[in-house]
């Protein structure tokens, strides 16, 4: 007992001495219970209350991210134990995580059919603060062990948001898949967990690195490929991107923006932790995960965008977009430099901003015409000129067309990776150039067919937007705006990063 006293003191210690670093995650956790403890006692009567908590203190989180950018101005921040690592590219990853949740937050009771739920909507405000808590967690993780909690709090909350309209047998299907595609990616994840730490005897990825020495590297490249394809399924990348088609279009479309975009996020934070500990140490001498990273990243694009070419449903056809748009953001991940992963921030930050507007719009025109096809959008760009000229730069911004911060996002993607391939010569950086820029103008194909039915196409119908539906339209005019402002000037931010 004697001799375990010190270590409880050293490790009380280390805790306390992390909690100054660790303070938004502390104000997500007293929000949660918060907002949950209000739904509980007023029912469905707290959905407006629910939404300016919750809204108000995902405010406060904020302030607190933007604190922190003070803190790892002397360096990086290694925290509780080893198990969290708080440094410059996390905080960058959760201030866009909690801007982005915020706006989604709004968005919730601005779509008809998820308003009209019997149970209301103030559920969602206590799922999706815990999910934002497990993304906090996700951007910070270097231990396997909380690796694998902050995904699978990320998971079980996103499992709940897909199948929250139970009432519809989409939205009940698409649950199902996704809990399913779940289970068996966190199951491969968690084996693959478990391999590393008997070859090591640790679940620290740094003391794993440090024994890499002593283990076939076979061996760990087998495990790691596994925890890989756990993270993969939160990238939605091929060949984890079964789900995704399915799950976007079941899911009330509030929940598709939230899906598609900040669980993405911090799974790319997330694999910025995980695997340049492997890459860059002298030891490792097993698979090149630079070049897996690269084969998936180029198969992902041209399956996603072709994919997406076929597509009649306005929600899938940006699902599969979502996948293009992940193995394009593999090509700043396999950098694996700081100009890399600058370049990754603003490409994800202006991307999730056009996806969640694109969505935004999509729940616009099912508001007001009940349009889920492309082929419904024929005529509506003269009778709803304000939505569809937004939706046009919004879908201009999401193909990488100047003058818009998605062409500029994509720019500098490219310039990150032809840097990169002047220092190695790499086949497959030189690779992944071609065909991102092959894909991209695939995706003309497809996002310019609603700006085509919208303007060209003629139709009798006639309809009259709703009241609550003007929230929406006027939520893609800012994004349409930051969206072209962000092209104009994109320095604003990427001075920052």
């Amino acid at each position: 007992m004697h001799d375990l006293l010190p270590h409880i003191s050293a490790q009380l210690t280390n805790v306390f001495g992390s909690i100054p670093y660790f303070m938004p995650e502390i104000y997500l956790t007293a929000l949660f219970l918060v907002v949950l403890i209000t739904d509980l006692i007023f029912g469905r009567r707290s959905v407006k209350l629910c939404k300016i908590i919750a809204c108000t203190g995902l405010l406060l989180v904020l302030f607190k991210d933007l604190q922190q950018v003070a803190l790892i101005l002397d360096g990086d921040h290694v925290i509780f134990g080893s198990m969290l690592l708080l440094r410059r590219s996390a905080v960058f990853f959760k201030i866009i995580i909690d801007i982005l949740s915020f706006v989604l937050l709004l968005n919730f009771t601005w779509d008809d059919k998820l308003k009209a739920h019997p149970k209301g909507v103030s559920d969602l405000y206590t799922i999706s603060i815990a999910s934002v808590l497990g993304l906090h967690l996700m951007a910070m993780a270097i231990n396997l062990l909380s690796v694998y909690l902050a995904i699978e709090m990320v998971s079980v909350a996103s499992y709940l948001m897909v199948a929250y309209r139970s009432e519809t047998a989409l939205s009940t299907e698409a649950g199902l898949k996704y809990v399913l595609f779940g289970a068996a990616s966190s199951a491969v994840m968690l084996y693959g967990i478990s391999l590393l730490y008997g070859f090591s005897g640790s679940l620290d990825l740094l003391n794993i690195v440090a024994q890499l020495p002593n283990v076939n590297p076979v061996s760990v490249s087998f495990a790691l490929m596994l925890v890989l394809i756990g993270i993969g399924f939160k990238l939605s990348f091929i060949p984890m991107h079964f789900w995704v088609p399915d799950v976007y279009q079941g899911a009330p479309t509030p929940v598709t923006a939230y899906l598609s975009t900040v669980p993405k996020i911090a799974a790319f934070a997330l694999l910025v932790n995980v695997m340049p500990l492997f890459l860059f140490s002298v030891d490792w001498k097993g698979v090149d995960f630079g070049m897996v990273l690269s084969a998936i990243g180029i198969i992902t694009m041209i399956a996603g965008n072709f994919a997406a070419v076929l597509q009649s449903n306005v929600k899938r056809m940006l699902a599969y977009s979502s996948i293009g748009h992940t193995g394009f953001a593999l090509m700043a991940v396999v950098t694996f430099n700081v100009q890399g992963l600058s370049s990754l921030t603003y490409y994800l930050a202006v991307y999730a901003l056009a996806n969640i507007g694109a969505l935004a719009l999509a729940s616009y025109f099912n508001n007001v015409v009940d349009a889920e096809d492309v082929e419904n959008y024929k005529g509506l760009g003269l009778k709803y000129p304000a939505a569809s000229v937004c939706f046009v730069i919004i879908l201009i911004s999401l193909t990488g067309i100047p003058v818009t911060a998605g062409f500029t996002g994509k720019l500098f993607v490219f310039s990150a990776v032809y840097s990169a391939y002047e220092q190695t010569h790499s086949i497959w950086l030189l690779a992944l150039m071609i065909t991102g820029a092959l894909t991209t103008v695939v995706s003309l194909f497809y996002y310019l067919k609603i700006p085509l039915y919208l303007f060209l196409k003629r139709t009798e119908n006639a309809e009259v937007a709703s009241e609550r539906s003007y929230n929406l339209l006027v939520l893609a005019i800012v994004i349409s705006f930051l969206l072209v402002l962000l092209g104009i000037f994109p320095n604003s931010i990427l001075k920052y990063l």
